[in-house]
């Protein structure tokens, strides 16, 4: 096979891919479980800022990755003003935060919390974390 053949080959296996983020803040509380004394054991607030990033092949019926809205009623909808130790039956880390965001939507493949200035953690499904992302 030539270098050119192999090249045009390559071009040819490339998948189209749709990417689209929401960014959303949130105002809520939490406490922490830890192994160790914190202050953060204490319920205390915080304004998230969450990015969920989605991905698709191909366009729904509507022509969207996913509805912006259905985002927004998933994750805000939930999370909002709310005591996150009253919703997940987790320790509510930035951390689970985000890999359970990125569990609530399908075609959702990161997500990024950012729990104050300079604090972020971020989630990427582990199929996806080779893959060129957004």
């Amino acid at each position: 096979m030539t270098r050119r053949s192999t090249k045009i080959n390559n071009i040819k296996s490339l998948k189209l891919m749709y990417y689209v983020s929401k960014r959303m803040e949130i105002a809520g509380s939490h406490r922490l479980n830890l192994s160790y004394k914190s202050k953060c054991e204490n319920l205390h607030g915080h304004n998230w800022v969450i990015i969920v990033y989605c991905k698709a092949e191909r366009l729904n019926k509507d022509g969207m990755v996913c509805d912006f809205a259905k985002i927004k009623e998933q994750i805000h909808g939930k999370l909002d003003h709310q005591n996150l130790n009253d919703i997940v039956p987790f320790n509510p880390t930035a951390e689970n935060i985000a890999k359970w965001i990125c569990d609530q939507i399908p075609q959702c493949y990161k997500v990024s919390v950012q729990e104050s200035e300079g604090n972020i953690a971020v989630y990427v499904k582990p199929n996806q974390r080779h893959n060129n992302e957004n």
